[in-house]
């Protein structure tokens, strides 16, 4: 605020009215100074001192991108102090960042679509994952699937409510498969049906849960196959960075350095000549887990999040639409936000 000059020149006797006009200047001139103090303040409002990442599930070779950059200094060397938090049920990340505990979120797109087209007013910064983990592991000395008419006939788990019932459903309509052509089986954390021979497909997350129940598979003498739905056409986004657009647009700064932490963390994780490291990192935080199976784990996640001639944290704007209209046509979204204002990216 511009205060303006205020001249005063007493005459040797003043009388009262004179008095009265210094005083009232003086007045004047107090009130403008606070106000400008209290814009000084404002624009020394940096917000909170420490950020915080909500996860979206607990710490595993699926968060290695964002633990190399806490751990290897990305979010430090851009003057920024950072906190991970694990994710999970009680955890939603963009529930966080709407009650403030967070200023940074992983969530999956369908969880990101059905908050924006409640009303959440929140950005997606960048695309962790450039192909969807979740596919269905079989035992590939049974039978092999290599299209999806090989799925015929077959027994398939599906969890009712969760994205593999979206993908499935999708996976159906287009091939012209109907509940005639395949028995579904409701899935639960009880995996015996599927050891069991009972259910020949189950779905999991290829890049963790699917290394640990390949190698089962291989301990029990068969052989894991994998049917990636993405194989077959069908474009769902998984797991991307968001943060608040009141946030956005208030810390532009802040959301541009730590966006690029975040994806410099990723392509640094993803390096094959630093495998051991990111291993070594992701076993301080699950220590419960084997080095070699984390290895495996990590080596599962590289061609998800940085598949040859993709560059990391690339927002696929085509597969966002096809998995906006997926759960549109399901009946899972109950309006389309504007993905142009929600796909925004990291601030110019």
């Amino acid at each position: 605020m511009t205060l303006l000059p205020i001249t005063y020149a007493p005459s040797p006797d003043p009388g009262p009215n004179q008095w009265a006009v210094f005083l009232f200047s003086c007045l004047i001139a107090c009130l403008f100074g606070a106000l400008s103090a209290c814009d000084a303040h404002k624009t020394r409002d940096e917000g909170p001192k420490v950020l915080t990442l909500r996860l979206k599930w607990l710490f595993n070779a699926s968060t290695a991108g964002e633990l190399w950059a806490l751990d290897k200094g990305g979010f430090e060397r851009r003057g920024l102090q950072v906190a991970l938090s694990e994710g999970g049920v009680e955890h939603n990340a963009i529930k966080e960042i709407e009650l403030g505990r967070a200023q940074f979120g992983i969530a999956s797109a369908d969880q990101i679509l059905q908050a924006a087209g409640k009303g959440a007013d929140i950005v997606v910064l960048a695309q962790i994952f450039q192909a969807n983990p979740l596919q269905w592991i079989y035992d590939e000395t049974r039978f092999t699937v290599r299209d999806v008419s090989d799925l015929k006939g077959r027994c398939i788990g599906i969890t009712y409510g969760g994205n593999d019932e979206a993908i499935f459903s999708a996976l159906m309509e287009r091939y012209g498969i109907t509940d005639q052509d395949v028995r579904l089986y409701a899935v639960h954390y009880d995996y015996s049906p599927f050891w069991k021979g009972e259910v020949d497909l189950w779905p999991i997350y290829r890049n963790v849960e699917g290394v640990v129940l390949a190698e089962k598979i291989r301990a029990n003498g068969g052989r894991a196959g994998f049917f990636d739905p993405g194989s077959a056409g069908i474009s769902f986004v998984a797991n991307s960075l968001i943060t608040s657009r009141t946030f956005y647009e208030t810390q532009d700064e802040k959301v541009r350095a730590f966006t690029e932490a975040v994806i410099e963390g990723w392509q640094e994780a993803m390096a094959p000549q630093n495998l051991d490291a990111a291993v070594e990192i992701v076993r301080l935080r699950d220590p419960e887990t084997r080095p070699g199976l984390i290895a495996e784990q990590i080596s599962a996640t590289r061609p998800l999040v940085a598949p040859p001639g993709r560059s990391v944290g690339t927002i696929d704007k085509e597969a966002w639409k096809e998995t906006a209209r997926i759960l549109a046509d399901h009946g899972l979204l109950d309006r389309e936000p504007d993905l142009t204002r929600l796909l925004a990216g990291p601030p110019p």
